[in-house]
């Protein structure tokens, strides 16, 4: 599998790194994503530390992760529950 190189520059720093071309999208949006936030908090805040954004990037995104993840979760049982019921009104017909 051929891999692509490109540069993601990120708080004034270039990274290279080597993504799958199916990734490259993804990669190249989540520095875009990474840079908003960082000039955003910038802004906001008065801070010019780029490790104090780095890590107030960090934090906010882990937590929009763990969020997701709870939502997610919730989600699957609700399905679960409601495929549970389906399931059962199913089979009560059919007997």
């Amino acid at each position: 599998m051929d891999l692509l190189s490109v540069k993601i520059k990120i708080a004034d720093r270039e990274y290279p790194m080597k993504v799958k071309p199916e990734e490259e999208q993804r990669v190249r949006a989540a520095g875009k994503f990474i840079n908003d936030q960082l000039k955003m908090y910038q802004s906001k805040f008065g801070i010019d530390d780029k490790e104090d954004l780095l890590a107030m990037v960090a934090f906010d995104s882990m937590i929009a992760k763990l969020k997701s993840e709870e939502s997610d979760s919730s989600d699957s049982e609700e399905l679960n529950s409601s495929l549970e019921r389906l399931n059962s009104l199913i089979s009560s017909n059919l007997s």
